[in-house]
């Protein structure tokens, strides 16, 4: 059995993540760290600030056995993926194939987020796969729109009424497709848990990526070429 640790900064993505587990890579053994502080701590300070924290909660997880991390939380996505190094281990972060996707994918992209820290991350982390993709071009427009009161449903545990609030604006934004070169190309949900607007947005044209099942079949490879069982 490979173990693969996750880092989260909610508990809702345990039992997400667990489902997909089961339903794509019955091989995985998921060791799940909970550390909301984290987020908190990078939402008032910056990601950097919390960067010691994050080092000592995953080397603990690879201490215990994980042949590879993967950190679900976009905003310290960059913080927990500069361990590699020290950890000796891969260290993912979620959404970079999910941003791969899009690059691919090109055009115009609007990322969403629920929560505002999460996107100067995501921007830069779409820029940076643009750039590897076009070989120092950079193909891609990027837009950063927040979803006006859908964290506050999120931390008040209203799950329908966040991911409502994320499925509206996703359609709101989708109302233009692609025409002739212009409107939206792309949709990018910058957090984990704005996966399920993807499914519950009315039919569309243009994609709407989410990170969950693209981040954790690239961990899942991780994990299995370290042979750690």
């Amino acid at each position: 059995m490979v173990t693969l640790a996750l880092l989260h900064t909610s508990p809702v993505h345990v039992p997400v993540f667990d489902a997909l587990r089961d339903r794509d890579h019955a091989h995985l053994e998921l060791h799940h760290v909970v550390a909301p502080e984290l987020l908190a701590g990078a939402r008032e300070h910056g990601p950097e600030a919390v960067a010691a924290q994050v080092g000592d909660l995953l080397a603990e997880a690879v201490a215990g056995g994980a042949g590879a991390v993967l950190c679900t939380c976009s905003t310290i996505g960059a913080v927990a993926e500069s361990q590699a190094a020290a950890l000796g281990v891969p260290v993912l972060r979620v959404d970079r194939p999910m941003a791969a996707e899009a690059a691919r994918l090109g055009g115009r992209v609007v990322v969403l987020a629920a929560v505002e820290s999460t996107l100067g991350p995501t921007a830069a982390l779409l820029e940076e796969e643009s750039l590897a993709r076009a070989g120092g071009e950079a193909p891609l427009s990027v837009e950063t729109r927040l979803v006006p009161g859908a964290w506050d449903r999120f931390e008040a545990g209203d799950a329908d009424g966040y991911i409502a609030l994320v499925a509206r604006a996703v359609e709101a934004v989708t109302a233009t497709a692609p025409t002739h070169g212009t409107g939206v190309g792309v949709v990018v949900l910058a957090q984990a848990s704005m996966a399920p607007a993807a499914a519950a947005v009315a039919a569309t044209d243009v994609p709407v990526l989410a990170s969950p099942v693209l981040g954790l079949a690239a961990a899942a490879r991780a994990a299995a070429g370290t042979g750690t069982a």
